[in-house]
């Protein structure tokens, strides 16, 4: 494929292959059944022959686990479950040593609720100072029965739990968005503020690349905590998007600007509109954020093509690049959403159990992998995507360990199935994610029909879902990334999705149920299935060389080459 040379080099964050590393679930090191930093450093060859170009780390610190680590206890230690600080920064290293970034997970919103500072403000005792760097409140009701507010968790049931005092009397509320033992941090102190500048230069002195921050948009609250009310504006809640929150960023953003080497950060950002999400990427704030309306968008033409679009338009108006995103560690993996009759995604309605078609979920999400990386922009790997996992739905409930599980009384069945460990090798569980002869079985049940989808049992397929990823892959890196930021949409049928970039490469979709003609002299640079006879196979992705121009043309439903 030709392409330009005289474009100068973007910044290594705005054409990323970003690979999501769950570290309990990636690879187990010591034997013990859980994923740890010594797995990581055992597979970061794996990662690199992959072809991705950072590692994005869910939280490694020291942490009850009350949320899978998202309750930090210290943000300046590594929980021994994982390892050690000091294996953090070799793995820091090491990784460097293979050419791949590292990203850390910060947690700004909340903390745990054996962090130190929330053990001193307990202890405090009423009034303290100790307890202004939280939202310690009092309840409403004739002796502070009821909560501050009808704010609720995003974990079910109320944002607010009261303490007792030391004397044993019934105390204040505090908030958390989260569960009870993850409780919000107070943006308006200044204490927070500093506390966190000085963690974001602890681990940039130790080389991290950057940060993926989560809950993004929900470190500030509106004055005064008010109600949302019966009937809320979804663009203006009192809990998330608060203008107070851009001035943290652009502080962050200073502070980053001042080491060497684009230290990046990602926001997780879930916000109703287009216009509120590019505001967080404005050029002094974040660098990018995650792209969850491409991630939630169903299996369609118009849909996906009305994403893409959306995407890019809000994305031009701060010059941030998008990111493309199927899965990660909080949602249903994309084979089994895709082999779905309703092919979308929601949070709050996660159809776990809805009836799957495998075989149709992973041809649709070989075809999206191309579609994705065929994107200007950046691209994120959730593990497990390139092997073509599917979501685990019948964990046993005594095994469910995600908080959203309990809180909800089993109703929300959690996030457990997507975390599942990996398999690497072997015939029977643990395939291969723990060192041979261990005794304890992985933390979460591997499924024993994984043998075949292991790392093993697919690098030396040339037609298996790992060998797809990593030619795309490394596609991606020598050629795609080296394209004009921009898109060009080439006529093409009802169901058929086509656009351009730089004018010598083309990507096409076929979303129909029949197999579509591709041009003729049309070189197939790469596809996510077999185009045999010069045919796209339905739910299938081609990456064209491009030699003239695509037209289509109504009479035979083809696509063909001709003048534009």
């Amino acid at each position: 494929m030709t392409h330009p040379t005289d474009r100068p080099t973007p910044a290594w964050w705005r054409t990323a292959s970003i690979y999501q590393v769950y570290v309990r679930s990636f690879a187990d090191g010591n034997g013990d059944g859980v994923g740890d930093l010594a797995g990581v450093r055992s597979r970061l060859p794996y990662l690199r022959d992959l072809g991705a170009d950072a590692l994005w780390f869910n939280p490694w610190y020291l942490s009850p686990m009350a949320d899978g680590g998202y309750d930090v206890a210290d943000y300046r230690d590594i929980d021994p479950l994982f390892g050690t600080l000091a294996e953090a920064e070799e793995l820091i290293a090491e990784a460097h040593r293979h050419g791949l970034r590292v990203i850390v997970d910060l947690v700004p919103n909340h903390c745990s609720d054996q962090h130190a500072w929330f053990r001193e403000a307990l202890a405090a005792g009423p009034g303290a100072a100790e307890r202004e760097r939280f939202w310690f409140v009092p309840g409403r009701g004739e002796n502070g029965e009821l909560p501050p507010n009808d704010w609720q968790s995003y974990f079910g049931g109320a944002a607010w739990t009261r303490i007792t005092e030391a004397d044993g009397t019934p105390g204040p509320w505090y908030l958390h968005l989260f569960a009870p033992e993850q409780p919000d941090l107070n943006w308006e102190h200044p204490e927070v503020r500093g506390e966190f500048e000085s963690i974001l230069g602890f681990w940039l002195d130790r080389g991290v690349d950057g940060f993926r921050i989560d809950v993004a948009h929900g470190l500030a609250k509106k004055p005064g905590l008010p109600d949302v009310g019966p009937d809320p504006d979804v663009t203006d809640l009192p809990y998330q998007d608060v203008d107070a929150v851009h001035d943290i960023y652009r502080s962050w953003r200073k502070m980053t600007n001042s080491y060497p080497g684009d230290r990046v950060f990602v926001g997780e950002v879930w916000l109703p509109t287009p216009g509120q999400f590019a505001r967080y990427l404005r050029p002094d704030e974040l660098h990018s954020a995650f792209n969850f309306e491409f991630l939630c968008s169903a299996w369609e033409q118009q849909a996906v093509r009305g994403v893409i679009n959306a995407t890019l338009a809000s994305h031009a108006l701060v010059d941030a690049p998008p990111t493309w995103v199927l899965s990660n560690h909080d949602t249903i993996r994309h084979v089994t959403r895709y082999g779905r009759e309703d092919t979308s995604f929601d949070m709050g309605n996660k159809r776990l159990g809805a009836p799957t078609d495998r075989s149709l979920g992973l041809r649709r999400a070989r075809a999206a992998a191309l579609l994705t990386m065929a994107l200007p922009g950046g691209v994120y790997i959730y593990q497990g995507d390139e092997l073509g996992l599917s979501e685990v739905e019948d964990l046993p409930d005594p095994l469910r360990q995600d908080p959203t599980f309990v809180r909800s009384g089993g109703t929300d069945r959690g996030r457990d199935g997507c975390r599942v460990p990996l398999p690497w090798s072997g015939e029977t569980t643990p395939f291969g994610f723990s060192p041979a002869g261990t005794s304890a079985a992985p933390w979460l049940p591997q499924p024993a029909d994984w043998a075949g989808q292991s790392v093993s049992a697919q690098s030396n397929d040339p037609a298996s879902h790992l060998s797809l990823y990593r030619e795309a892959l490394q596609l991606r890196r020598s050629t795609l990334t080296t394209l004009p930021e921009d898109i060009s949409w080439l006529p093409s049928p009802p169901g058929i999705l086509a656009f351009g970039r730089g004018g010598s490469f083309a990507c096409t979709v076929n979303f129909t149920a029949r197999p579509v003609p591709l041009p003729e002299g049309a070189d197939v640079i790469l596809a996510s299935a077999d185009c045999g006879d010069g045919l796209l196979p339905s739910d299938a992705c081609a990456w064209l060389q491009l030699n003239q121009v695509l037209s289509f043309q109504p009479r035979t439903g083809a696509l063909t080459w001709g003048s534009a």
